[in-house]
Parts: C-alpha cells; sequence; structure tokens
C-alpha cells in the first residue's frame, strides 16, 4: 500500500477512510423514461479520477432491470453489461424495458447515458437479463464448485488484497479479506455503503455492486506497468446470495496478443451462487 501523502496510478489521493456516501444519489426522473443519478466520489475507478469502476454502474443497472415490470415467481439468471466507453464520475441516466416478453422466460434490458465531455450525449453502459419464471426444486438442488473457507475475522479494514495505488475511490467502498484456495486467488467482499442513497440494497444487486472487483482480486500483472481493463461482465447465478458478504474465486488467463479472461466462481456463505465472465483489454501502460 502506499504512503497517504503518495498519489496512485489513476492520480487520485489515497486516504486512509473507508468510502461513507452512496454510490448514487437519487435526482428524480429524466426524460424518455430515464431516472437521473449523480455518481459520488465512491464510484471512482483505479484507473483515472474521472471514471467510475465497474461495479457500481452494473449494479445500478442490475437496479433497473430487476426493478422493470417485476413479477413474482421470477428472477434474473443471466446478466450481461457491456461497457461503451469511460463512464463519467457525474450525472447518469438509466432506463430498462421488456425486450422479448415472456411467460415463463423473458428478456430484460437497460441502458446508462451520460454527457460527454463536449456536450453531447451517449450511451455508455448496456445489459441484458435473462428473467426466469422460478419452481420449487429444493429436493434436487446441488453444485458443483466448492465452497470458499469463511470469511476470516478482523478488526481492521485492510486493502491490501488489492495491487498498490488501488486503494481508491470505489475500493474504499468495500470491506475485502482475503480467502486462501488452492489454483486461484479468491477473496471475500461486502460494500460499505448503499447503491442508491436511501435504499435498501437486494440480493440481486448486492451481487453486482462488487462483481467486477474480480478482475482486480485476480490480477496478475503489475498496474503501475499494464492496463487491464474488462470490456464486460457476464454473471449466472443459479442462486440468489443470503446475507452482505459475496466471494470470488477468481482464474485469470492472458493471451499473447493484448486479450485476456477473467473467470470467477461467486460465492455466499452457504456455498456458490453462480460463475462470471469477463474479457480484459491489456496493454502496456507508458
Amino acid at each position: 500500500m502506499t504512503l497517504a501523502s503518495e498519489t496512485t496510478p489513476s492520480g487520485a489521493p489515497e486516504s486512509n477512510a473507508p468510502a461513507t456516501r452512496a454510490y448514487y444519489i437519487p435526482l428524480g426522473p429524466g426524460a424518455d423514461g430515464y431516472q437521473r443519478f449523480l455518481a459520488t466520489e465512491s464510484t471512482i475507478s483505479v484507473w483515472a479520477p474521472t471514471m467510475q469502476h465497474g461495479a457500481p454502474p452494473s449494479a445500478l443497472l442490475a437496479r433497473a432491470i430487476e426493478q422493470c415490470e417485476p413479477r413474482p415467481g421470477a428472477r434474473v439468471a443471466r446478466f450481461t453489461m457491456e461497457i461503451l466507453g469511460p463512464i463519467p464520475v457525474a450525472e447518469i441516466e438509466v432506463r430498462a424495458w421488456i425486450e422479448r416478453p415472456g411467460k415463463r422466460v423473458e428478456l430484460v434490458a437497460a441502458e446508462l447515458a451520460a454527457t460527454q465531455p463536449d456536450g453531447s450525449r451517449r450511451v455508455v453502459a448496456t445489459a441484458r437479463a435473462w428473467r426466469l419464471a422460478t419452481s420449487e426444486t429444493a429436493e434436487v438442488a446441488l453444485t458443483f464448485d466448492r465452497p470458499l473457507p469463511p470469511v476470516p475475522a478482523r478488526e481492521v479494514i485492510d486493502w491490501s488484497a488489492f495491487p498498490p495505488g488501488w486503494d481508491v475511490g470505489y475500493v474504499r467502498s468495500v470491506d475485502i479479506r482475503d480467502a486462501i484456495v488452492e489454483g486461484a486467488r479468491a477473496g471475500w467482499v461486502r460494500p460499505l455503503v448503499e447503491v442508491v442513497e436511501g435504499e435498501e440494497t437486494s440480493p440481486l444487486v448486492r451481487v453486482f455492486s462488487v462483481a467486477d472487483i474480480a478482475n482486480g482480486v485476480g490480477a496478475q500483472l503489475d498496474p503501475a506497468h499494464w492496463t487491464f481493463l474488462n470490456t464486460d461482465l457476464t454473471a449466472d447465478l443459479f442462486r440468489l446470495p443470503v446475507g452482505d458478504w459475496i466471494g470470488v474465486e477468481v482464474q485469470t488467463s492472458i493471451g499473447p496478443d493484448g486479450v485476456g479472461m477473467c473467470s470467477t466462481v461467486l460465492h455466499d456463505e452457504q456455498g456458490p451462487i453462480g460463475r462470471q465472465l469477463q474479457i480484459l483489454e491489456v496493454r502496456a501502460r507508458g
């Protein structure tokens, strides 16, 4: 970890205090079915102080999808976010709609828009989710993946599981603890703030408030010398989480031509809940 007087790769000053503000402040409805939000400093990415980490926007998109014409006995089983460009730490808008209706299987879509430095407005992220009707299958429930070790007890939050210089902005908004497993890098993560100010975070949205952190937990390269941004995030959830903690068990592969892949098993304290993939754009810094 860097000293408090030093700066991070993003150029933002480091603080030893955890974040205390929600990721987004609601600003009310906008035009064309959008809802407006102000992104706070808790969303700041490790790569630049002007752009958001991928986790808060994915959580906001998941929230929009979950709240789009909800119905009892159905839930999101797959969620995919595409990041179309830097998401600014500024006012943003999000909306969702039913793209493919169905009695038992439906496709819900969402998009996040922001004003660019030149004053133009563009969609900076999209998401699509398959929402499935649920049924009773407890008597045949099973899982292939191993559980993570229990969340380790600790009185003081320590962000040292991240590469040096990454403990800024969004990273300061989570409590992260190492999980020691063979063949992967792993950790337990829980958000310290709300996704939307004044609003309880649902189990689905809680997953995506931290799931994008897997790329950092599983980092194989020194961020002082390499950039490895994910362009997307796809998660398949066979079960929704119980409790505050989300576990990530990460394996990262890097090809010879600047493309990487981050593969993650997602957990709660009861065991695995699903899997996630992220494609990485890898390049040398400088």
